[in-house]
């Protein structure tokens, strides 16, 4: 049963303003600094990419936006609301969804029960009605597994609906993932690395679904990627981290030519 003192995706903010703040977010994990003095601001409706060299600290910080890690420092500004730290249950319960690096699928199961697990939260009836399924349950159970339909046919994996996904080339592993957090009908979606892995083809599929649920779910999309010229086709705002440190934020434009971004991404000679 959801807590309405906890829940705040009903809080009214306008396209372009900021729904995620961060303020001199420190994190340290035993000995080692992972993210020093970050500050962001993520703004609703648009697409955000957090891009750096491997180790410079960008699932962590997808982490910290997810309640996964706490902050050692610092504070987040949640739809105006300031906290020490974000919960995973209080980040899903408001609408973050989050898909991983390293695929966390249930291989044994069907694409179709996959996303439905992204109902999990949404439904109210019990296990021992579920298990019956009978009346409100079955009703229930019609009704989430409609939105899964949507979802499957919005990421034209329809021949796959019954195929476990163990089964399936990496590619479309990664699309079935990306289908469970939608069926969350988040209002942020957290991408690590979506298209890692993939080739041209399935790139190019996989942008244009980022973009059609941004443009038109209004969906907030912050995501890791290493393919630059994904990142400068499809993000509107880009975060560079370097040893745990942001170097820049601005325009993927701006950023680009961002002499310290590229000496961290080509080790510029200070000579």
């Amino acid at each position: 049963m959801k807590n309405p003192a906890e829940t705040t995706r009903t809080y009214p903010i306008a396209a372009g303003e900021p729904v995620i703040s961060l303020d001199k977010i420190h994190l340290q994990i035993g000995g080692i600094r992972v993210l020093t003095d970050v500050s962001f601001k993520i703004r609703k409706c648009g697409i955000l990419a957090i891009v750096g060299p491997n180790g410079a600290g960008k699932s962590s910080m997808l982490n910290i936006l997810n309640g996964f890690y706490k902050p050692t420092s610092g504070e987040i500004t949640f739809r105006n609301k300031t906290r020490r730290a974000m919960t995973p249950s209080y980040a899903a319960r408001n609408g973050i969804a989050r898909t991983f690096q390293n695929i966390a699928l249930f291989k044994g199961m069907s694409t179709l029960d996959n996303l439905m697990t992204g109902r999990l939260l949404k439904m109210k009836r019990n296990m021992f009605m579920q298990a019956l399924y009978f009346g409100p349950a079955r009703r229930e159970e019609i009704a989430h597994r409609k939105v899964v339909e949507d979802v499957i046919d919005f990421l034209e994996i329809e021949p796959i609906r019954q195929t476990p996904v163990g089964r399936l080339p990496y590619g479309l592993q990664k699309r079935v993932e990306f289908g469970r957090a939608l069926a969350m009908e988040p209002d942020i979606l957290l991408l690590d690395e979506p298209m890692a892995g993939m080739n041209v083809e399935e790139k190019q599929d996989m942008c244009r679904f980022i973009l059609d649920v941004n443009t038109e779910f209004g969906t907030t999309i912050v995501l890791i990627e290493h393919d630059m010229g994904v990142v400068m086709d499809i993000s509107d705002r880009v975060v560079v981290l370097d040893y745990g440190r942001a170097i820049a934020d601005g325009a993927p434009e701006d950023v680009r030519n961002n002499p310290e971004v590229i000496e961290a991404y080509l080790g510029v000679s200070h000579e």
